[in-house]
């Protein structure tokens, strides 16, 4: 199916500056990013404790922003250095407002909230009020995006940076009635300075995720496609942001790469991402055929469909000829684009629908009714995905609750044992819980190390330590992750399988806590 990304553009002998869609204003101005960014913002805020439930991305920023800035930078030597600028954030947040998970996620949820408000004042100037309305609500309601905007990561963040970076994109290549109208030397320095706030940002979202230069490029997509509708200046414009942009996240990419091995991890796309992948693209391209207001330049469509296809299909060409990294979060701004595109469908829906009511009776169908008819339909049919999102159980694991199961399961005196070494986060994150247990396999704890979860002696330390040992806590994954042991842990599995009997088993919040005692015929 071809799709025109200039349909509804000016001709050749067109070349005036495009002041948004026509029509008279029905809402005050705030309504479009308003409405979006309240929904969005008490979608958030519902259930952000989540019963204090930590998972183990989320345990590892609680423990890292909770060092001293010179531990975190000894950190970033070694591991994590992609998430620095992050982590740094939340440390900061931790000293004004004290450590807490509501504390940990509010940042993530404001995030998602400006994000809402942001998109709606994007599509604003793409298309009708209604279509705006509708796509700053996409992001409020979709699933993925109520999820990341109660963790505590960079994802919703880096989201907010590319849909303010877009926003200020877009007005550049589309300016609205409310800019006021400017003689040349007037509308050179208007433009000047959203392309340097778009600099700004785009260089700030880069280095909390580099991953999100995929944002730039689309972006460089939709200002070829602005150029060939007349506005030959920007693509020099957008070259220069560019220019400083790449140069100044080029060291945390670089920094990063001897790190890489944080993500080996990561399987190869499954058949299920790629055929969300094509789902999502498939609505894009209907959505695309859907008319819009006259005099919008530029189309939703050259907006939205590069902010939605050029990173979910860079990751997924990446991740096959480089390595595997496709992860739906490391592109969650990309969603942004799609709500670019169903926004002004669902606003041609409800247009549509209203003229439809009065052709047939007579009828008036207020628009807003309408649209808030979809909206509560949407919700009440996402509600049992909401509701699961906000329970305990609703990610990989409970740091929390395993660190409580060790406390009622072990005896002061016992030692502990952690497969693989990263369940120690939940020691690290509960300290009480593991107070008077010994670390048997631990040479060096974090902090001193840099490390996330320290350095652990050698296998024969280790076994030694372990034989020592009348009673050991082991603390493990429910369902082991298919890769083979390291040495370390399979020495821990080989001395608890030959010389331990394991006595009571728990598994609680995605680990399993395990206690064994020294077999009878293995005594000291």
């Amino acid at each position: 199916m071809a799709v025109d990304l200039r349909h509804g553009s000016p001709g050749a002998g067109e070349r005036t500056a495009t002041r948004g869609p026509a029509g008279p204003r029905r809402w005050p101005s705030w309504v479009v990013p308003g409405g979006p960014a309240l929904l969005a913002l008490a979608l958030g805020l519902w259930g952000l404790r989540r019963q204090d439930a930590l998972w183990r991305d989320e345990a590892a920023t609680w423990e890292v922003a909770q060092r001293s800035l010179p531990e975190i930078w000894h950190l970033l030597g070694h591991v994590d250095v992609v998430h620095g600028l992050y982590y740094l954030l939340i440390h900061a947040v931790f000293e004004v407002f004290g450590a807490g998970p509501a504390v940990l996620r509010l940042p993530s949820v404001l995030a998602v909230t400006v994000a809402a408000a942001a998109t709606a004042a994007t599509a604003r100037r793409l298309t009708g009020p209604m279509g705006a309305l509708a796509a700053g609500l996409v992001p409020a309601l979709l699933p993925v995006m109520q999820r990341y905007a109660q963790e505590g990561r960079s994802f919703a963040l880096v989201t907010a940076g590319v849909a303010v970076a877009t926003w200020l994109l877009v007005g550049v290549l589309c300016p609205a009635e409310s800019d006021g109208p400017r003689d040349g030397r007037g509308r050179r320095m208007a433009y000047g300075w959203r392309w340097a706030g778009y600099t700004v940002v785009m260089l700030g979202t880069a280095l909390l995720n580099w991953l999100s230069l995929f944002a730039l490029a689309a972006h460089g997509v939709t200002v070829l496609i602005a150029r060939r509708s007349g506005q030959r200046p920007q693509p020099a414009r957008w070259l220069t942001a560019a220019a400083v942009i790449v140069p100044g996240a080029l060291p945390l990419v670089l920094a990063s790469r001897p790190q890489a091995g944080q993500v080996a991890w990561i399987p190869p796309a499954s058949a299920a991402s790629l055929l969300g992948v094509t789902a999502m693209l498939v609505v894009a391209l209907v959505c695309a055929r859907v008319p819009r207001p006259a005099g919008t330049e530029p189309s939703p469509m050259s907006v939205g469909l590069p902010l939605l296809a050029v990173p979910q299909l860079g990751l997924l060409l990446a991740s096959w000829l480089v390595t595997p990294l496709y992860v739906d979060r490391y592109v969650l701004f990309s969603y942004l684009g799609l709500a670019l595109l169903v926004g002004p469908a669902v606003g041609w829906a409800v247009r549509s629908a209203g003229a439809y009511a009065r052709r047939r009776g007579g009828v008036r169908v207020r628009g807003e009714a309408l649209l808030a008819g979809i909206v509560a339909v949407v919700f009440l049919a996402l509600l049992p995905l909401e509701l699961g999102l906000r329970e305990p159980t609703s990610r990989t694991d409970d740091v929390r609750v395993a660190a409580a199961e060790v406390a009622a399961l072990a005896r002061p005196g016992d030692g502990v044992v952690y497969i693989p070494d990263q369940r120690r986060d939940a020691a690290l994150v509960t300290p009480s819980s593991f107070r008077g247990l010994d670390d048997l396999a631990l040479a060096e704890d974090p902090v001193t190390s840099g490390t996330l979860y320290g350095v652990e002696a050698s296998p024969a330390r280790i076994r030694a330590a372990m034989l020592a040992r009348h009673r050991i806590v082991l603390v493990s994954d429910t369902d082991p992750a298919p890769l083979p042991p390291a040495p370390r842990d399979l020495v821990k599995r080989t001395v608890l399988d030959r010389y331990f009997v394991r006595v009571t088993t728990a598994d609680t919040g995605g680990r399993r806590v395990a206690v064994y005692e020294r077999a009878p015929d293995h005594g000291r």
